[in-house]
């Protein structure tokens, strides 16, 4: 007799049911069961607000959460950005798997690259922590640019390119490279030039803290670099008490591997590495006011160890006056 699927909830979006259905090919080599993909409308895509307007924190999370928590669905997965960094108690985050590649890249008219823009640029984002930061290189570059609110999904977004509405738009690199979309991508951001939202390019592969074998067997799709690597950054982000629309930029990485990543290549050397850096930016939208500070220490190997490290940077940041620069802070 073939055992029941297991229901994974997931997002509508053509990425999430991308990202979604990966992780449940894992699964399902996992755990030898065949898993469903169940649909669910969350708030963040019925709404046509700004994120920033509707908070930002957990409008992409709440209907999966709640159909978890009525056992509609046994697991469900999240992109990890968009998770708010409370945890209910009665879920538990049991995979974080191999991290796709975490920068941003812009999607620009005539294949031109980010600093090859005519003056005046016109680039779409709906984040303030890009705005913020192309805003602020733009200045140190003397560039011309203007950052223009979009929402909408990567069609919509890519459109706006196309018909001559912006210059450019910037997007996720593991957004599009999930939806097979990567060679459309003009310019990969370096993320001295950008850094990503904290737990961007990873995914959270979440269910009910009750379920013991479910949490066992997630956990094969675990990848531990990942996880302590978020972790610091999404404790540098609380500790901001900043929620995921506010323009915190972080990143944890192992130095050696994340040079190719500021010269624009994802590819590094194989090389054993035992110290990880974290870096935070914090900064008014219109880039006139920046914090930005990083530090090094041993790669975690505890979840505490790599929390207490985003506490560390978060504490210098806030020393700097980091509070000022995110309007109200998220509470």
């Amino acid at each position: 007799m073939t055992e029941k699927a297991l229901r994974l909830g997931t997002r509508r979006s053509r990425l999430a049911m991308a990202q979604s259905g990966q992780v449940a090919d894992a699964v399902s080599q996992v755990t030898g069961r065949p898993v469903e993909l169940v649909e669910i409308t969350t708030y963040g895509d019925t709404s046509r607000e700004h994120l920033a307007q509707i908070g930002g924190t957990g409008v992409f999370v709440t209907a999966l959460r709640d159909a978890l928590l009525r056992g509609e669905v046994d697991f469900a997965v999240h992109s990890l950005k968009d998770l708010p960094t409370s945890q209910p108690e009665e879920l538990v985050v049991a995979a974080v798997p191999v991290r796709e590649d975490p920068r941003d890249v812009i999607v620009a008219r005539d294949a031109l690259k980010f600093t090859d823009l005519p003056r005046g640029a016109r680039i779409g984002t709906g984040s303030p922590r890009r705005m913020a930061q192309l805003n602020a290189y733009a200045r140190a570059h003397g560039l011309d640019i203007e950052t223009v609110p979009i929402r909408g999904n990567v069609d919509t977004r890519i459109g706006y390119v196309r018909d001559g509405g912006l210059d450019a738009v910037v997007l996720a690199a593991a957004g599009l490279n999930r939806i097979g979309r990567g060679e459309e991508v003009t310019d990969f951001l370096s993320v001295a030039t950008v850094l990503p939202a904290p737990g961007q390019g990873a995914l959270a592969v979440e269910c009910p803290a009750a379920r013991a074998d479910l949490i066992a067997a997630l956990a094969e799709l675990d990848d531990p670099f990942t996880r302590v690597a978020v972790t610091a950054e999404r404790s540098l982000l609380a500790a901001l008490e900043a929620g995921c629309s506010a323009p915190v930029g972080a990143l944890a990485d192992l130095p050696p591997f994340s040079a190719p990543f500021e010269r624009g290549n994802p590819h590094a050397d194989g090389q054993i590495v035992n110290e990880m850096r974290l870096r935070g930016v914090v900064g008014t939208t219109d880039g006139s006011r920046m914090v930005q500070l990083s530090t090094t220490g041993p790669v975690p190997e505890t979840h505490d160890q790599a929390a207490t490290l985003g506490r560390h940077l978060a504490a210098e940041m806030l020393a700097q006056g980091a509070a000022g620069l995110m309007g109200e802070r998220a509470q």
